[in-house]
């Protein structure tokens, strides 16, 4: 699982009123290369929620990233091959995905998150 999905994911569970970020617990992750692309990431980066992107690189031991950043930054190649990095180039392999409202647990395996519900959840 990419850095790119974690950002977008967030708990479904019945009653939760905010499930996002889920809190990233990463045991095994790999990096895998992938082809730069400047205009892609120039145009996902509004839609990048940034400290739930800079809370998981951190997880996995990524501290390259700025705490914060803006668009004035997607000028800089040195910034956006960080970025790029961070979210297209992290794999997440096994660990889990936590609610940070309820606690509940999604597993992450062989790079799948698991995000199905309990009947009960839903």
């Amino acid at each position: 699982m990419r850095l790119l999905t974690h950002n977008m994911l967030s708990s479904n569970v019945k009653g939760v009123v905010n499930g996002f970020p889920l809190r990233l617990e990463a045991s095994t992750w790999v990096e895998k290369e992938v082809d730069f692309n400047a205009d892609f990431l120039r145009s996902v980066f509004p839609k990048i929620d940034w400290p739930a992107l800079f809370g998981a690189s951190q997880t996995v031991g990524y501290v390259a990233l700025p705490e914060s950043a803006d668009a004035s930054m997607l000028e800089s190649e040195d910034f956006l091959k960080k970025f790029h990095h961070a979210l297209l180039e992290i794999h997440v392999e096994e660990g889990a995905l936590v609610c940070p409202e309820t606690g509940r647990r999604f597993p992450i395996n062989k790079g799948i998150p698991n995000m199905l519900l309990n009947e009960d959840e839903v």
